[in-house]
Formats: structure tokens, sequence, C-alpha cells
């Protein structure tokens, strides 16, 4: 019990020596990326750049310590810092004291309600996010922090946002603005980054163009020259403080909060799905990386950090570095603590353009137009769906995005529901299998028979339609039908509205002389015929263990005079185990 609350009980007394060297290099490895990645996000956010090391060190030593994932890094996040600006900068001044307070609570409670998320077992949420949501709102939201990161590039006085139109609206008219070196220091920032990782992978690009940078501004004086710096960044571990918040506050954040709560999950469980599945050698649980992550976001807020999540890149960089344990993330946190003890004067000539063109390179694989493509080809309700979540977000935010991405989504499930796929079924001549009339020419029908095959439950949100379809079927045979056998086989169960729907199926069709026979149903289903009074098992034999036993029945020429007791207790038998 202890260790399915503290995994690291589980993996630290089985640790080897021979893990160590894998889980030393791919430490250092992202914590050398994590340094300018995470002064980069915090600019998204609209924090000052420390407070990215802030959020980078605490969190991942709390998710490694309770979280299951062996490889995924915990830290800053471009797409959770820009949620992080969406949501603070309405209800504060980027820049203020009190926009700070509003980031770091916003940790505080989107922690709490991962915890508590965590704690009821609340894990599968993230099954409403579907893939084609998850692509447009993640491609919108790249668009968007790419576009925000403009502001540095250009160094022209742009206010962050995220409504595509409007951020648009003042680039073109800062354009005539632009600071050209700035410009090429972005360009050749995110070149040399592309370059590096085309000829090694495992070459950190971000941190040597971070140093490229400082050497730069510094040897030539171009902060003289118009080119925006970091400058001073305080030195020191975070200090502990215990943030203060009140009931106004809480009412404020906690939407954004939830909404920040259920994406981070859904990024960092992905992610650790992946890499589980690569590995091999541990299992990922969904409610105890829930709580995993919302404890790493209620401690770190205790120490100035702002929401956190698993990341991508850095999570793909730990893996194929060769981390084998969590005992990379103590050694990443180490190296940043190290950073914000001595090495935070090295940064103070780090332009903002070199930290945007970080930015800008790492959301670029977020964008996701190949799959868009993909289901344009292949399905294009889901298509319709995809851009309706991305232009949703680019238009009108990222939290008005995701939301309108899940109702979608839901409204798409629940039409499907509604319109159960069924099919008029005829038999495979010289065999005795059945299939749609409409798809098999060479099939077998019966002029007195009509066989329907359903492929969905008998439900609140269908029965109806099933009934018309094949009310509709029968009326087209007036007068001819004097049975109607019901393939139930996909019919996974009966809810109430369902026995109400089925007996006034059974009712219309009894008036036209006309029975309702059952094949291939399975056994909670004809257990909720026969509690519901919908069968009058000794009466008269209407279950069939394939679809061919009902037709050889009502095909036979004196099948009105078989004993129906008998043959109903025969069937029984056999599908008892159904």
């Amino acid at each position: 019990m202890i260790k399915s609350f503290l995994p690291i009980l589980d993996w630290l007394p089985q640790y080897k020596k021979s893990q160590l060297q894998g889980d030393l290099y791919a430490g250092l490895t992202v914590g050398v990326l994590l340094i300018p990645q995470g002064m980069a996000y915090a600019l998204i956010a609209g924090l000052p750049p420390v407070y990215g090391l802030y959020a980078s060190l605490v969190p991942q030593l709390i998710y490694a310590i309770f979280g299951t994932s062996r490889q995924l890094s915990v830290g800053p996040v471009a797409m959770d810092s820009l949620l992080v600006a969406t949501g603070v900068s309405v209800l504060a001044v980027e820049g203020t004291e009190a926009y700070l307070t509003y980031a770091i609570l916003l940790a505080l409670f989107m922690g709490l309600a991962q915890l508590l998320l965590g704690i009821l077992r609340m894990g599968f949420i993230t099954h409403l996010l579907s893939r084609p949501v998850i692509s447009g709102f993640t491609s919108a939201a790249a668009l968007i922090i790419g576009v925000n990161q403009l502001k540095y590039v250009l160094n022209v006085p742009i206010n962050k946002g995220a409504q595509m139109s409007q951020l648009l609206t003042q680039i073109v008219d800062q354009i005539s603005e632009t600071h050209v070196l700035s410009v090429l220091l972005a360009l050749g920032a995110f070149l040399v980054m592309k370059s590096v990782k085309k000829i090694n992978k495992k070459i950190p690009g971000a941190l040597l163009v971070v140093v490229l940078g400082i050497l730069l501004v510094k040897s030539l004086d171009l902060e003289a020259s118009g080119v925006s710096i970091v400058k001073e960044i305080p030195a020191g571990l975070p200090a502990f403080i215990v943030p203060d918040f009140s009931w106004e506050m809480l009412q404020k954040l906690l939407p954004l909060a939830m909404t920040i709560a259920v994406v981070a999950f859904m990024e960092a469980y992905s992610v650790a799905k992946a890499l589980e599945a690569k590995c091999r050698d541990h299992k990922v649980r969904p409610n105890q990386e829930m709580m995993a992550l919302g404890l790493a976001n209620v401690v770190g807020s205790f120490f100035q950090g702002y929401p956190v999540t698993g990341g991508f890149s850095r999570s793909a960089v730990n893996h194929d570095a060769g981390a084998k344990t969590p005992l990379a993330m103590f050694i990443s946190a180490a190296l940043v603590a190290l950073t914000l003890l001595f090495l935070t004067p090295v940064f103070y000539h780090l332009p903002y353009a070199v930290l945007a063109a970080i930015i800008m390179s790492a959301v670029v694989s977020l964008i996701d137009f190949k799959y868009a493509r993909e289901l344009w080809r292949t399905y294009k309700v889901e298509f319709a769906l995809w851009l309706a979540t991305l232009v949703t977000t680019l238009q009108w935010g990222m939290v008005e995005g995701i939301v309108s991405g899940i109702v979608l989504s839901i409204l798409i499930l629940l039409f499907r529901a509604a319109n159960p796929h069924m099919a008029v079924l005829g038999r495979v001549k010289g065999m005795t299998e059945f299939r749609n009339v409409k798809r098999f020419q060479a099939v077998e029908t019966w002029r007195h028979l009509l066989i329907v095959r359903i492929d969905a439950p008998f439900a609140f949100v269908n029965i109806q339609t099933i009934k018309e379809k094949i009310l509709t079927e029968v009326n087209q045979r007036e007068g001819e039908l004097t049975h109607v056998i019901c393939n139930a086989a996909s019919v996974a169960y009966m809810d109430a509205t369902g026995v109400l729907g089925l007996r006034d199926l059974m009712q219309s069709l009894a008036e036209k002389n006309i029975q309702l026979l059952f094949a291939e149903v399975i056994g909670p289903v004809r257990d909720a015929m026969a509690r519901n009074h919908l069968i009058n098992l000794g009466k008269e034999q209407v279950f069939f263990l394939t679809t061919e036993d009902a037709v050889n029945f009502c095909t036979s020429e004196n099948f009105e005079n078989k004993n129906a007791e008998l043959a109903v207790q025969h069937n029984l038998d056999k599908s008892n185990d159904l």
C-alpha cells in the first residue's frame, strides 16, 4: 500500500550500479536543456525568467518521489505557460506583484484539483479529449505561442494575448519599428538549433545558442545597439512562502485551474504511456500520476513555482540519453539548483531574441497539419472537429478552444449513438453466414422474413431510432412478413428506456401479426428481457443460438407444430454461458 503511494520505495531499494551511468548522463543533459527552456517558458507565462528555474527545481523532486514514470521530465512547458498568461492577464497586469501572486496561486489550485481528481480515481477524464481535439488545440496553441514571441524577435511593444487576430493586428501596426539586429539574432539562433539537431540530436542546441548569444551581446556591446537582454537574475534558491489567497481569488482562478489541470495531465500522461511502451520495465498508473503531478504543483507553489507538467521534448531527451530511473530527475534538479546559486550572473547579457528562438524552435513540432490532412482524407467529421477546435482556440482563446472541442466531441458521440448502424441481412448462398444485403449481392432472402442486425445497445439515446427503422422496413413489406429476426450479437446492454421501446416495438409488430425473434443474444441482455417480462419463455420460442437456427425455425414447413417449451429449454441450455 505504501509503495503504491510512494513509488520511490519500489525502484530505489532495487537500484543497480549499472543504471547510474545512464541516469547521470540523462540528468545532466536534461538539466542543461531545462535551464534555457525554463527561462524561455517563463517569458511565455509573462513572468521573469528566474521563475522558470524555480518551477524547474522543486516539482521535479516531488514527482521523482511520487510519480510512476521512470523517464518523464516534469517542469515548465510551452502550452501550460501560455494558458497561465491567458488566464492571469485578465486578472492582473503583467509585471506586477498581483500578476506573480496569481500565477503562483494558479499552481496551488491546479495542483489541489489534480490531487483531488487522483484521489477520486478520475484519471479517465482525459478520455474526453479525443485525438482530433488534442491535435487542433496543440496546433493552435503552438501558433499562438510562436506569434507571441515575435514581440522579442522584432523587439517591438506588443501586448501578449491568446487571440490570433489581435496579435496579428498589433504586429502589422508595429512592423515598421522592427529592430533588425534582434531579428538576425533570433534567426541565427533558430538556424543553429536546427542544424545542430540534424548533425547530432544529443548536442544541446538550446544551451549552445544561449552561450553564443551571451558572448555576442557582451563582446560586441549589442545592448547599446538596442538589443533587449535579460539583465539581473536574482541569485539563490527560491524562498519558502505560503501563498496568500482569498475566497474571491479561488473563484476567479478555479475554472482556469481545472482546465490546466486536465490539459497538463493529458499532456504528461500521454508522454508517460509512450515511454512506458518503449521501455516495458514499469507500469504507469493514471491516478497515481494525477496525484504526483498535483503534489508537484502544490509543493512547487510554496517555493514560488508556477504550473508545471511533463514535457514532450525533455522527456524524449531524457529517455534517449539513457535515463533508467527517476534518479535522473534528482540530478537535473541539482544542476538547476547550482545554476540558481552560482551561475545567474552569467545570464545577464542573454538576449530575449535568443530565448524567443528557443521557444519557437520547440513549439514547431506541435503544429500537426500532417494529421489534419490524414483526417481530411479518411474522416471528414473528425477533420471538422479538428478545424473547429483550431479556429476556436485561435480566435477566442485557449480555454474556449479546449472546452468547445470537448463539447463538440460529446455531441458527435451522442449523434452517432443516437443513429446506430443497422443492417438488413441475407444468407450467403451455400453457407450459414449472414451479411448486409447492401454490401453483398449473392445472398438469400425470404419474403416472409426480415433479418435485422443492430450494432448498438438498446438505450435511451437510440431506441426510438431503432424502432422506427425496423417499422419502416416492415411497412415496406406490408402483408408479407410473419417474422422479424433481430441479430443482437452487438447489443451489449439494455437500459430502462430501451425496455420500454422494445416492448412498444413488439406490440406494434404483434398488431400486424408479426412475431419478433432474437438470435445470438448475450446473457445479460436476455436476463434483462426476462426480468422485465418482455418474453414469456413458457409459451413460445424467441431466443436462438445463431441466426441460422432462427431462419431454419421460421422456414420449416411445420414449425407451428414444434414443441415450443422443449425448444426454448434446449436453446437456453446451449447459451447459458454467453
